[in-house]
């Protein structure tokens, strides 16, 4: 049957008809904030690619809980930069590590009305801003780095995060995430995990957050070749069946159509991570007046979710929270 389209055109005449009959509706429920704490600074400090974030103190970070709470923002997720880094990142495991203390400083004003994420890596805290442990030769020990990783589960855990997010991309990591908090009495701590992630060009801003060399961005080894999808699918199929509770899909609108395909094969929640990149050029060319900058935020992240998406990672959450 044919759609009459003097039809579409009485449905789009006016906003409120177009408002009543939207296929999809983003609200301020879509989102999870991404917050940098950083060790060993006295105030927050702004990044200069990422306009309007800031590296977080623990107090800054504090104030910043208690705008996102009030806003009724259900999520962050959290980045830590640690003063001091080494090769195998020790800082992430530290009980009195600086992203182990934002937890509970967060966990302690929000308690259970903001769901506390925590990024599982290494990239921030080791001295060569690789995901994983390196060898001599350059390559990424892939058993040597899951060790690491169940150490850090468990510190983010006792900590009081909600959900463990690992994204290091290192092959079984959520199985060993999974077994070392069960066998560590955290068998109710989902994990969120990057099951899709793409070895993107748009990470670049992000590097500068979280104080890691772009000379050593090279992460094509354990990344997914951005020209692939069914990689990704297997990828996903995998991180299911070793226990993940919800998967992620990472850049956002550059990959629709792997939310999409990812939505088709599951059942699970889907986060998508409009990255730094994605969030950066719109600030750029918004800051031109080339376009209008909160619509077009508007557009993708509603895109995000059309696709498929059950909630978005994105650092305009704060300010679409406002205009939602």
């Amino acid at each position: 049957m044919t759609f009459p389209l003097h039809r579409l055109r009485r449905l789009r005449k006016n906003g409120a008809i177009r408002r009543l009959i939207s296929e999809t509706t983003l609200n301020v429920d879509d989102f999870v904030a991404p917050l940098f704490v950083r060790e060993g600074i006295t105030e927050a400090q702004p990044i200069t690619s990422l306009p309007g974030v800031f590296q977080h103190t623990r107090e800054s970070l504090k104030r910043e809980i208690d705008e996102i709470t009030n806003l009724g923002i259900p999520g962050i997720i959290l980045f830590g930069i640690p003063e001091k880094k080494d090769a195998t990142g020790s800082e992430a495991w530290n009980p009195d590590g600086i992203v182990q203390q934002a937890i509970a400083d967060c966990k302690s004003i929000a308690g259970d009305d903001l769901v506390i994420m925590s990024d599982l890596c290494v990239d921030e805290y080791t001295d060569h801003g690789h995901c994983g442990v390196v060898n001599d030769d350059g390559s990424i020990d892939n058993d040597l780095t899951l060790d690491l990783y169940k150490k850090i589960a468990v510190a983010q855990a006792h900590a009081g995060a909600d959900v463990i997010a690992p994204s290091g991309m290192m092959d079984g990591q959520v199985a060993a995430i999974r077994n070392a908090l069960d066998e560590t009495a955290y068998v109710d701590i989902p994990i969120l995990a990057y099951s899709a992630k793409y070895a993107s060009g748009l990470y670049g801003p992000f590097r500068e957050a979280v104080n890691v060399s772009l000379e050593n961005s090279d992460r094509k080894s354990y990344q997914q070749d951005w020209r692939n999808k069914r990689e990704a699918m297997n990828e996903i199929k995998a991180d299911l069946d070793e226990g993940a509770d919800m998967i992620m899909v990472k850049p956002a609108v550059t990959y629709l159509d792997i939310i999409a395909q990812a939505r088709k094969i599951t059942d699970v929640p889907i986060g998508a991570y409009h990255v730094s990149g994605e969030y950066s050029m719109i600030k750029a060319a918004g800051g031109k007046g080339w376009i209008d900058e909160k619509q077009v935020a508007i557009e993708q992240l509603t895109a995000v979710k059309r696709s498929g998406a059950n909630f978005i990672l994105t650092y305009f959450a704060k300010e679409i929270a406002e205009c939602l």
